[in-house]
């Protein structure tokens, strides 16, 4: 049996690894936008006690920290299957967990309702299933960022040696059809889980109805769909569906990958900023290259800060670690010719894109790797934070917009990786999908 080194093409740029790995072509049947029921594995509270300290956030919003406190807070957390010291560990333990049953196997297949909710008003529902993965030339699941190479091989092991998708990515599409009015049917009734945790209220219902699951394979089918959150989990499905393919294993569990797929129309989501923390670079060193290409204006504090940089307009940064920084009207030829060929103005003008080549690649001359450039969501006190600790420095962001986003995708670019945070993200542990027994 190949390595998992073996399965992914090496030295290429994630440029190409993307399109590589989302254009490799599936199932020569396959059509449409589908989501499959199936049959869920969900914790047992009689179990294991109150899901809120066995679930957790999606396996790349958790720092060494937040992983040492989950490990510790319960022996039971997800944490153990998502991100395991090694992936033979995380498969051990989740056969340990239906062995003892502290897991256990819906007996029916199943689509899944799902709710974030806040002072009792929902912020996103959706549809939990098994996605039917299409290549980005189908034109039905749309990518949007590139993608590295290594955190695919590390989900690929992963998932390989658990035979399972531990947690669900995020797309979605625009629709307000049959399928969002099963979703609020559905979500009328009593739940099988509530969990309150980190401010939100997370509700999950199932329907095993036969009629319910052909409506929505027949709203969906002529749909097409954007990855929000999960575009390595997204590119592993792939990786792990053309391993079997090439061992002649013909179709399985592999061509589908578990989802939450959510109506915009109906619950439009959250589009955050995502802030960059380069801790090899000392904040002075920053703010003098910077000059060279920007408009450097001082300001007192964070508070100021983000209320120039959210009235700025065209390309615009915060930078922070010693004193706060706002960069502004950049350098025109400048911005020229640190654009790469091939790509749309529209792409140019993104914030992501000026921030990756004049700024990290042509100005400060750091390398776009995962130790260089360390990311935090939303929260740009904590990136601050962050840039202190290691004698760094923090570039905040304002969010994209989310028509720029669509239309990017849809023209078929992709931002620049670690462009976008879309939330709310669904919770890691309330359900999850075997790939076989």
């Amino acid at each position: 049996m190949p390595t998992v080194d073996d399965d992914l093409p090496s030295g290429l740029d994630p440029e190409a690894f993307s399109a590589w790995i989302f254009g490799a072509p599936g199932p020569a049947e396959a059509a449409g936008l589908e989501l499959a029921p199936f049959r869920g594995v969900r914790f047992a509270p009689e179990v294991v006690g109150d899901l809120a300290t066995v679930t957790s956030p999606p396996y790349d919003l958790i720092d060494d920290e937040a992983v040492a406190r989950l490990m510790a807070s319960d022996g039971h957390n997800i944490v153990r299957l998502i991100l395991p010291p090694t992936a033979e560990e995380g498969a051990a333990t989740l056969r340990r967990w239906l062995a003892d049953g502290a897991l256990t196997i819906d007996p029916e297949p199943a689509l899944y309702v799902y709710e974030a909710a806040r002072d009792g008003t929902p912020l996103q529902r959706g549809l939990i299933g098994a996605l039917g993965l299409r290549a980005e030339g189908d034109g039905v699941v749309l990518p949007h960022e590139n993608v590295y190479p290594g955190p695919v091989r590390n989900r690929l092991e992963l998932m390989a040696a658990t035979r399972a998708n531990p947690e669900p990515i995020f797309l979605v599409y625009e629709g307000d059809g049959d399928a969002a009015q099963i979703i609020d049917e559905i979500a009328g009734t009593a739940p099988l889980v509530e969990v309150r945790s980190d401010g939100l209220v997370h509700r999950l219902w199932r329907t095993t109805d036969p009629v319910d699951h052909a409506r929505v394979a027949a709203d969906l089918g002529p749909r097409q769909a954007l990855i929000a959150d999960g575009h390595h989990r997204y590119a592993t499905y792939r990786a792990l569906q053309a391993r079997h393919h090439a061992a002649g294993d013909g179709h399985g569990p592999w061509d589908h990958g578990l989802a939450l797929l959510v109506d915009s129309t109906r619950y439009p989501p959250h589009l955050g900023a995502i802030h960059r923390v380069l801790p090899g670079l000392p904040p002075g060193t920053a703010v003098e290259r910077a000059a060279e290409v920007f408009h450097v204006t001082d300001l007192p504090d964070l508070p100021t800060a983000l209320a120039a940089l959210a009235g700025a307009e065209g390309p615009a940064f915060v930078l922070g670690g010693a004193g706060f920084h706002l960069l502004t009207t950049p350098d025109s030829l400048r911005l020229l010719d640190a654009m790469p060929a091939g790509h749309s103005e529209r792409w140019s003008r993104l914030d992501t894109a000026v921030l990756d080549t004049l700024l990290i690649d042509g100005v400060w001359n750091i390398p776009e790797d995962e130790r260089s450039v360390e990311v935090v969501h939303d929260d740009p006190a904590a990136a601050i934070e962050r840039a202190r600790r290691t004698g760094g420095t923090a570039v905040i962001l304002n969010p994209l917009k989310v028509q720029d986003v669509l239309a990017v995708a849809g023209q078929g670019e992709r931002v620049p990786r670690k462009s976008t945070s879309f939330g709310p993200k669904p919770r890691t542990g309330l359900v999850l999908r075997l790939l076989g027994r």
